[in-house]
């Protein structure tokens, strides 16, 4: 643990100086450990596997190979701006996996929301191990740890999967982020050039709209979550709040309601609104939204999301109610 421990003398990271300073510091390290050899990664395009990614393309360009899997959980318009970042604008070595149907057979009826993090947890494992067995040459992995997962849950990333993949992997890591704190990887992507829409992204869980497409998915709810996701996003940058609430997001539940439109009785879904601010996710309150905001917000998501007729804000800080639904 001794080698996981931040240096004391290590200044925060708060400024461009001291983001370049420490961008040629981790260009040197990576290529003195690396050398001329060729390094993986498992980009989800989060803010940390999106800065070490940037980082180690600067440092090894071609010799890093990025595997990106769309599991068909991921935000509207998440895998193009990855593909479009990485590929297109840095010229990565970019391998990009859609996993869409795959995922989604294996989650086929599970309503368990344990059993569904399991499933995707464990796939993203074997997706990613076949990848990497494709490849030739690769004796390094990189990954995204920043500190607090050290402090939370020793020096290897959970959420990233890899402390499962086969012994016979033996990949030595690279982890040019293990002494940064969140803020300081956000000010280190911005010196780096990645757009802010990916630098500054709000926190999204591991198994993605997953675990906000309540109980058993199905792909007419996942659609709903990720559609109504899209319009809070974008109406909250219009109206000033992006960036100023900590946390939005949809979800939809697994039943339905009567309603009507075009003069119709309908049987549809309802999306559930929640906004929410917090310092350390141990506790949160729920953003004021002004009521007109709401309402246009309302309007939008039940003229033009197919399948819901109804949409809720949720009220419940934390505690009683955690962040997420599940």
């Amino acid at each position: 643990m001794e080698n996981n421990k931040r240096p004391e003398a290590m200044k925060r990271i708060e400024t461009p100086e001291l983001a370049k300073s420490f961008i040629d510091e981790q260009l040197a390290a990576i290529r003195e450990q690396v050398g001329d050899r060729k390094v993986l990664l498992a980009l989800s395009g989060g803010v940390d596997s999106s800065v070490v990614a940037a980082l180690l393309i600067k440092a090894i360009g071609k010799n890093l190979v990025c595997v990106h899997v769309n599991h068909g959980l991921l935000r509207k318009g998440e895998p193009e701006q990855v593909i479009d970042v990485f590929r297109n604008q840095m010229d990565a070595n970019l391998v990009y996996v859609d996993a869409v149907d795959r995922f989604l057979d294996k989650l086929k009826d599970v309503a368990e929301p344990e059993k569904k993090r399991k499933i995707i947890g464990a796939e993203f494992i074997r997706v990613f191990e076949e990848e990497a067995r494709k490849q030739e040459g690769i004796d390094f992995l990189a990954q995204g740890t920043i500190y607090p997962d050290i402090l939370e849950s020793g020096p290897v990333k959970a959420h990233h999967n890899v402390g499962g993949l086969p012994e016979d992997l033996k990949f030595e890591l690279v982890e040019p982020l293990k002494f940064l704190y969140k803020d300081e990887v956000r000010v280190v992507g911005k010196e780096l050039g990645l757009p802010d829409g990916m630098v500054y992204r709000q926190p999204f869980p591991g198994p993605g709209l997953g675990v906000r497409c309540l109980g058993a998915i199905t792909r007419d709810r996942l659609e709903a979550v990720r559609e109504s996701d899209a319009i809070l996003r974008e109406e909250f940058a219009k109206n000033g709040l992006e960036g100023k609430v900590w946390q939005y997001f949809t979800v939809v539940p697994d039943f339905k309601s009567v309603g009507i439109k075009d003069n119709a009785r309908t049987f549809e879904y309802p999306v559930i609104i929640r906004a929410v601010n917090t310092k350390d996710a141990m506790t949160a309150t729920v953003e004021d939204v002004p009521f007109a905001l709401l309402q246009h917000i309302t309007e939008r998501i039940t003229h033009e999301v197919e399948g819901v007729n109804r949409v809720l804000y949720d009220l419940t800080p934390k505690p009683s109610g955690t962040i997420e639904w599940e």
